[in-house]
């Protein structure tokens, strides 16, 4: 699934481990998703959404899968 969630992320100026910390998850998950080895679970998803203030739909692109 393609993500939008480095770019996100580096608007921030936040590492992986940043982002991370914040989510409650290792910086290999957060790796693997930016890579596109790993989908987010649902929750982790809107976890992700809420902390960006966006719609998931806006994150994350299904159309690739």
């Amino acid at each position: 699934m393609k993500n939008r969630l480095k770019v996100l992320r580096a608007e921030r100026d936040w590492s992986q481990a940043d982002l991370a910390d914040r989510l409650e998850v290792s910086r290999q998950t957060i790796n693997a998703i930016e890579t596109g080895k790993y989908d987010p679970s649902l929750p982790l998803a809107f976890k992700i959404g809420r902390l960006f203030g966006l719609p998931i739909e806006t994150i994350f692109d299904d159309a690739a899968a």
